[in-house]
């Protein structure tokens, strides 16, 4: 077994930033498009983990997780469950398998702090940040 890497709270502020960031520029997509982006974007993030080193249940989990985008479609619910599950995912690759960027190895444990705030922003039905500025928006 190696070491589980280091994650510092200079880690922990960037992996919120990069939340802030993706959330910011998801709020320019406008409704209902932004939630079918983010449902397809989120099933991808399934199969982050492919070749991650935890065998057969990578398959699994993105199976999973593709189903719960599918949901994700109708209902921003589910993409704040699939980036929940994501974070456990995350948290286990951290401590017993690969990073998801193999060349960072605290980069699991930065993405387990991102998705969760993703998570509570989908829970919140992804509202923009632009809501009331008169920003545009992109349509389509």
């Amino acid at each position: 077994m190696s070491a589980i890497a280091e994650f510092t709270l200079t880690n922990t502020v960037a992996a919120i930033g990069i939340a802030g960031l993706f959330i910011t520029l998801s709020s320019l997509i406008r409704e209902p498009e932004r939630q079918k982006f983010n449902a397809i974007l989120v099933g991808g993030a399934g199969a982050a983990y492919l070749s991650g080193g935890l065998g057969l249940w990578e398959f699994a989990f993105c199976t999973l997780m593709t189903y719960i985008a599918y949901k994700g479609l109708k209902h921003y619910y589910y993409i704040g469950i699939a980036w929940l599950l994501h974070t456990c995912w995350d948290i286990v690759h951290h401590l017993y398998a690969q990073p998801i960027v193999p060349f960072v190895p605290s980069s699991s444990a930065g993405c387990a702090v991102c998705d969760s705030v993703l998570a509570l922003w989908f829970f919140m039905k992804a509202p923009s940040v632009f809501n009331n500025l008169n920003h545009p928006v992109i349509t389509e």
